[in-house]
């Protein structure tokens, strides 16, 4: 089984990168985020016509997730990925359905592996609402993440998480402390995510640094490796 994650940045303005990466890997699942598109206007067609099927939440200019799934009967039709919900109130109820206001959280289950495609906040400064908003995210998150690990132990979590957990996830941490998506906070409240029995994989297989996730392509990261103050990690059950 292959699961892949991307960040996209509309998936509209990507979609020729999009389906032409995946023509050229063979993929059982995509998880997308920032696909910024409402359901009714997610460019369908395209997927459709490479065999994939599509499971979407989205909302118009900002966040937006997708499961991008391989269909194993005539394209379009049967989605592979079954027991689908969005967001958390689906599992944990109406207490945080104000959370589901904005678009960020879909997970099905392929075989026995269940994935969670996530699309954290960003948190805009640490003396923001948005900040305080990013924390109770986070712990809302792990409680969803506990409540779906209790049911189906092979759980592998994926995304763009918005958090850099470590100095080595960024180019250069100086003052790291004193910005978002760096902050201790932020980092213990992942850190307290992944002590469900997750793992990053990234991590795993890559332990050393000068290895990113994520560049600021604003800034011509990518071009000099230089790391944004964030990191997409990607989580599995150890």
């Amino acid at each position: 089984m292959k699961i892949a994650t991307w960040n996209v940045n509309s998936i509209r303005s990507r979609i020729d990168h999009v389906t032409n990466w995946l023509r050229q890997h063979s993929i059982d699942v995509l998880c997308v985020q920032e696909t910024k598109v409402t359901d009714a206007d997610f460019p369908r067609s395209p997927f459709e016509e490479l065999g994939y099927h599509l499971e979407i939440s989205g909302q118009k200019s900002y966040n937006g997730v997708a499961l991008i799934s391989r269909s194993r009967s005539a394209p379009g039709t049967v989605s592979p990925l079954t027991q689908v919900s969005r967001g958390f109130a689906a599992v944990l109820g109406d207490s945080v359905a104000d959370l589901d206001e904005q678009k960020r959280v879909i997970t099905g289950v392929l075989d026995d592996v269940r994935i969670v495609n996530l699309y954290v906040p960003n948190g805009s400064s640490i003396d923001s609402d948005k900040y305080i908003y990013k924390l109770r995210w986070l712990a809302v998150l792990h409680d969803y993440l506990t409540a779906l690990r209790n049911e189906s132990p092979n759980l592998l979590v994926c995304g763009d998480f918005n958090i850099a957990l470590e100095d080595r996830d960024i180019h250069d941490p100086k003052n790291r402390e004193k910005q978002v998506m760096a902050t201790e906070a932020e980092r213990e409240a992942l850190r307290k995510v992944l002590a469900i029995g997750l793992t990053d994989a990234f991590r795993k297989f890559t332990a050393e640094g000068g290895h990113f996730s994520w560049w600021d392509y604003r800034t011509g990261g990518f071009q000099r490796n230089r790391a944004g103050g964030l990191t997409i990690t990607t989580c599995r059950q150890v």
